[in-house]
């Protein structure tokens, strides 16, 4: 595949050379023509029209005049921009200042205005228009295309026009296909060395993902580098803006906000506290920053900046001169002058002094030309792609013809051109370059279909990335897990490693629930210095444990959940109490409880918050209440769920999207002690009532969800006398069920399920379809009689079994868990001498989704 060849600067310059002035609108060609000047030579030899006519190197009309527009007028900052971006515009297109005024839609008193100072200001854009070039200077054009209207009025009346294509063809090279944007960068670092920097060029998106993965990279080689991060990509300067932001933002900043202010001062805080408010916690690294953020509206941007200064150990003239340019240096900070700041900052390039040596990095979409023998050209994605803007004196065809050649001529610089590109991201295809389309004659559209070589990831051996040392340890294992590590590993077992290493902030549900827990255990172990205690108090004392994580503004609804939670509590303790006993299979695990600390009493309770560790099993944990010998209690905060979702999420068969195990795993560990009994786990969501107790209707059963394990397989409980009086039950749900078992009998019942196995199924409608159901059918009707209601009893009868059976934990289920658990643990194991897979996970459900990659 091939185009038109563009002329090397090489070749431009030995067309041009005899010449006395050479024009160009591409500033770094005309650089590269005047570092190749090997003559004596009076005044500029090459030149852009602006360079020329206001003598300046690199001329910035739009930050100048910006300033002096928000200086002599009362236009916002915003507006003033918006004026300055097409006056300058249409001045350029049409070579006419006041040409803009011809259209409605910008004849407005405003314009007028800017205009105004525009014209009396000095800049390149007026001394350009007033330049006229003195007679007789042999003058060289390249590119006439690419002249504006106020470019070509420099121009004399003779001058010879220099095509910067020449007549052959250049070959496209073949594209380097890479996975990502690292590994882009890695062959880039991999290929360029301090001593070979000052013959590399990077070309990229300027405001893309590349120029912070570049020029980290090249710091941590050691390579240096120019031309790339502008004033405001400065991290101090960006840290000290967002300090303003946290400041005004007042009791709302929580730690996570100022994380990475502090971590750039060298102060970072504790992951724990991430969520909690910043003016509520109690260290000293913070009670500057918090007397900073409670005082911010008594400080001048000037004292914010010498603030910053004196913390951060770094000096910051430049900053505080441009705060002086601006006008906002004395000024008093507000929410408002932070948006013109950073406004200002984002719209306009604050001229910085650089290194011109090492790698240049030039943005894609800035020039066309780059002097370096050496080019790498990374992402030339869809964002290489120019903008035009949508203003009538623009002509929109010509102006995307211009950007193409500028693209054309882009695409040959240098004597090796290395294109590194990506043709898919996050699973989707990556667009190129639309002007590629222009450029080819043929269809395409990834840049795998067009001639490229793919890569994979590169691994780099130099000095450069982090140092391993192997280490001969065998990898320890595990032989219990707890329901939560359990929930997670089934879900996601990269998302459980991740919680095994990765520190995770407290979370204000996390608080709530641990104070409620705290509470209830307080109150079985010394239920009389509840009683004696003033309510309201207990709730202020909780409420003020809260503060760090909850606005004010969320204080009243909360105070209400403790009051009618904390009473809740008492009310289920006090109508049903624990049996208070030993058991040598639970033990106590030491940790703080809130109330006890607060009132300075022990507990020594042997039934409150009992800790197990199974190895026989593979399970661990900490049961809240062990309320009878044959039932434990789980205290809940959250949303109440049935008891045949608390059994369906724990379905070992089929995976749910959001499994747990809690209740199998604890009923399972306590028939290791209870074999032969009928045991039940109770799920206490002591918040469930909220909205009942307001309403005056509160009913503590509404609170529980129970479900209960059966020592014997569901086949063997389906022909009991207890599910046979289960089903008799519920008039109401099914009159012709309760009459047709009642005159069927227990005793006939009994008989047939002695002599037929229950299927092992839990769906009805398979169930219904299945030969046990006719069967169960027709020996009701021989007992009872060929009556339609006898067909509907059976039916209901069957329809409730299932329902039972998926309701309650029978043998099976648990002896199936305990096989389940032992493989988990396997695989953990497993997973810990290679790698933690990902698999299929609900993604909702995992903690550290940004960890987890996806593509393995």
């Amino acid at each position: 595949m091939s185009f038109k060849r563009s002329r090397s600067i090489d070749s431009l310059y030995d067309a041009v050379a005899d010449y006395d002035l050479v024009l160009t609108t591409d500033a770094p060609l005309s650089h590269a023509l005047n570092r190749r000047l090997d003559r004596p030579h009076l005044g500029r030899f090459a030149a852009t029209p602006r360079m020329l006519a206001s003598g300046e190197f690199d001329p910035q009309d739009d930050r100048t005049l910006f300033l002096r527009l928000i200086d002599e007028t009362d236009l916002s900052y915003k507006h003033a921009a918006y004026l300055l971006e097409n006056i300058l515009g249409c001045w350029e297109e049409t070579g006419d200042l006041h040409a803009i005024l011809d259209y409605d839609r910008f004849d407005t008193e405003e314009t007028r205005q800017a205009i105004s100072v525009i014209e009396s200001a000095e800049s390149s854009h007026r001394d350009l228009a007033e330049y006229r070039i003195e007679g007789g200077t042999s003058v060289a054009v390249i590119g006439e295309e690419q002249f504006t209207a106020l470019d070509k009025a420099v121009l004399p009346d003779s001058y010879d026009a220099i095509d910067p294509f020449a007549e052959d063809e250049f070959d496209l090279p073949e594209f380097h296909v890479f996975d990502g944007p690292t590994a882009i960068v890695d062959a880039v670092v991999e290929n360029v060395t301090a001593e070979t920097a000052d013959d590399v060029a990077v070309i990229m998106d300027s405001g893309g993902e590349y120029p912070a993965l570049v020029e980290s990279a090249f710091e941590a080689a050691d390579i240096p580098f120019y031309g790339g991060p502008g004033f405001t990509d400065d991290e101090t300067i960006r840290t000290y803006l967002r300090l303003l932001r946290t400041a005004l933002s007042d009791s709302r900043a929580r730690v996570s906000d100022v994380r990475p202010i502090l971590t750039h001062l060298g102060r970072p805080p504790s992951v724990v506290d991430d969520e909690k408010f910043l003016h509520e916690l109690d260290h000293n690294d913070l009670r500057p920053l918090q007397e900073f953020c409670r005082t911010i509206d008594d400080y001048t941007f000037g004292e914010t900046v010498a603030t910053f200064e004196d913390w951060s150990g770094k000096t910051l003239d430049a900053f505080h001169e441009e705060l002086r340019e601006l006008g906002l240096h004395d000024d008093w900070v507000t929410g408002n002058s932070i948006d013109d700041l950073e406004f200002y900052l984002q719209s306009f390039d604050v001229p910085v002094d650089r290194d011109d040596s090492g790698v240049l990095l030039a943005d894609a979409t800035a020039a066309a030309y780059v002097d370096r023998p050496v080019v790498f050209y990374l992402g030339m994605d869809v964002d290489w792609t120019h903008r035009v803007l949508d203003r009538p004196w623009i002509d929109a065809d010509a102006k995307d013809e211009q950007y193409l050649r500028q693209f054309q001529i882009l695409l040959q610089n240098g004597r090796d051109q290395y294109y590194l590109v990506q043709e898919t991201s996050a699973g989707q295809p990556v667009t190129p370059c639309l002007y590629f389309h222009d450029l080819l004659d043929v269809d395409f559209e990834t840049i795998g279909d067009l001639p490229h070589t793919p890569h994979t990831r590169l691994s780099r051996d130099g000095d450069a990335g982090f140092e391993k040392e192997d280490v001969d340890v065998a990898p320890s294992e595990i032989d219990v897990v707890s329901q939560s590590s359990l929930n997670t590993f089934v879900n996601c077992p990269r998302d459980y490693y991740f919680d095994r290493i990765v520190d995770n902030p407290d979370r204000d549900y996390f608080q709530k629930g641990n104070l409620f827990h705290d509470y209830a255990e307080f109150y079985v172990n010394h239920p009389d210095v509840v009683k004696g205690a003033d309510r309201s108090e207990l709730v202020d004392l909780i409420l003020a444990e809260m503060r760090p994580y909850v606005p004010d503004v969320e204080r009243e609804p909360l105070e209400t959940e403790f009051e009618i939670g904390l009473d809740t509590i008492e009310q289920f303790v006090a109508a049903d109490p624990p049996t208070d006993r030993e058991y040598s299979h639970y033990e106590q695990q030491e940790g703080d409880n809130f109330f006890a600390d607060h009132f300075e009493k022990s507990i020594d309770s042997p039934i409150t918050e009992r800790w197990f560790e199974n190895p026989q099993l593979g399970g661990k944990g900490k049961v809240d209440l062990i309320h009878a010998p044959e039932t434990l209690l789980d205290y809940k905060s959250g949303g109440r769920k049935s008891a045949s979702k608390v059994v369906s999420r724990s379905d070992i068969e089929e995976i749910s999207d959001e499994p747990d195990f809690q209740a199998l795993l604890y009923l399972a560990h306590h028939r290791q002690e209870h074999p032969d009994e009928r045991l039940e786990f109770v799920f206490f969501h002591f918040l469930e009532l909220v909205d009942d107790v307001v309403a005056g209707e509160p009913d503590l059963e509404d609170a529980l969800v129970r479900v209960t394990y059966h020592p014997m397989p569901f086949g063997t409980y389906a022909s009991s006398r207890e599910a046979f009086d289960a089903l008799c039950e519920g008039v109401a749900e099914s009159n012709d069920r309760r009459k047709t078992l009642e005159r069927l009998g227990y005793d006939a019942y009994a008989s047939f399920f002695e002599r037929h196995d229950f299927p092992e199924t839990d769906d009805i409608d398979g169930l219904l379809a299945t030969e046990f159901a006719a069967c169960f059918t027709e020996c009701a009707k021989a007992e009872v009689g060929d009556y339609v209601y006898v067909e509907d009893g059976t039916e209901s009868a069957l329809k409730k079994l299932v329902r039972i059976r998926g309701h309650n934990y029978f043998e099976g289920e648990v002896d199936a868990f305990e096989d389940f658990l032992d493989a988990q643990i396997d695989r953990i194991n497993q997973y810990r001498t290679s790698q933690f897979p990902v698999e299929e996970p609900n993604f909702d459900r995992v903690t550290h989704r940004d960890l987890i990659r996806t593509d393995d």
